[in-house]
């Protein structure tokens, strides 16, 4: 088998390429992580939402029981 000789021209010209396809990976990483923080960002605020219902229920029904304890 004949070796090949490689320049530094065909070196740099390979290293290219490589790079490019890690750019493309790299945005097809960033617009998945785009859609899992939306994502997040959307659970959060239903949790956020449900914890506030829960405690404003809370304090209600503890001011009832003052009243009631009042009496």
């Amino acid at each position: 088998m004949a070796k090949k000789n490689i320049t530094i021209d065909d070196l740099a010209v390979m290293v290219q390429k490589g790079f490019i396809g890690v750019d493309k990976s790299f945005e097809q990483v960033d617009k998945r992580f785009d859609g899992v923080d939306k994502r997040l960002d959307k659970i959060e605020k239903l949790i956020i939402s449900d914890h506030k219902a829960r405690i404003e229920k809370l304090e209600e029904e503890m001011k009832e029981l003052k009243q009631l304890l009042a009496l």
